[in-house]
């Protein structure tokens, strides 16, 4: 662990510490916190931070660290499922892309430009009005936002591996399609993929806060980080550390992230 610490740097240290706090919690947070999340701790709101409540109650008079902790499993887990389905689908897609004939390639680019082309948040606002809000439809709409920009980022690099001489060599050999993308093409574009993943999962966890801001996200009684922002908005002035303390949570997850993705980048 030390050797990977020193490999990484400080920020890059820094980084990983803070994403696998926030894994943590995301796992054993709802077990570990001192209270359920919508047990009323106190009946006044806004308490200011103290000894029996560390970040103080919100507007409904509940444990504002226990909240935060039962929220960051939405967050997290939400965040990194969809990046995964969007890594899977724009992967794929790419892969197939690259090692097939030169229409469908343009079918799948121009569907994929077409996608692209859509506001993210204009997206989810249209699906959300159509459909209402849901773990499960978040989770969708946002893997299908993120992945016109995988494909894009997977294809370039499979068309470039495409070129090699080794790749022509396997072809020659009269191996098909799947054995040249899944065995020749895709080890050699892994590493730039799960950096692209790690920028993806911070790029949902943007866009599912600010659903939740605008009271898009989840759903009440569950809540995710930008819940937690929203629903104490008109305790500003008596009750910050019940806005203050999830908005640092989702600030200290992304740049967390960021910090270590950036450090892979420079090893790369």
């Amino acid at each position: 662990m030390n050797k990977l610490y020193t490999r990484l740097g400080i920020a890059g240290s820094v980084g990983l510490s803070l994403a696998g706090l926030w894994l943590l919690i995301s796992l054993f947070g709802p077990v570990l916190a001192p209270h359920g999340p919508g047990e009323i701790v106190d009946y006044e709101v806004f308490l200011p931070m103290s000894a029996e409540h560390p970040l103080g109650t919100d507007y409904l008079g509940r444990s504002v660290i226990s909240r935060i902790m039962d929220g960051a499993r939405f967050t997290v887990g939400i965040a990194f499922a969809a990046a995964l389905l969007a890594a899977l689908m724009g992967t794929g897609l790419g892969l197939f892309s690259a090692v097939s004939g030169k229409a469908v390639d343009e079918s799948i680019s121009r569907l994929m430009d077409a996608l692209l082309s859509i506001p993210n948040k204009i997206f989810a606002l249209v699906m959300i009005a159509a459909f209402g809000s849901s773990v499960p439809l978040l989770l969708l709409i946002t893997g299908i936002t993120y992945t016109p920009g995988v494909y894009r980022i997977a294809r370039a690099l499979a068309v470039n591996i495409n070129q090699m001489d080794y790749i022509q060599v396997a072809r020659a050999r009269g191996e098909g399609r799947a054995y040249l993308a899944l065995s020749e093409v895709l080890p050699n574009m892994i590493h730039p993929m799960l950096t692209d993943f790690g920028l993806r999962f911070v790029y949902v966890v943007l866009l599912l806060s600010s659903l939740s801001f605008l009271g898009l996200g989840v759903q009440p009684p569950n809540a995710d980080l930008g819940s937690l922002v929203r629903e104490n908005m008109s305790g500003l002035w008596e009750g910050a550390p019940a806005i203050m303390a999830p908005a640092a949570a989702i600030a200290s997850l992304t740049i967390g992230v960021n910090l270590f993705i950036d450090s892979l980048r420079g090893r790369d």
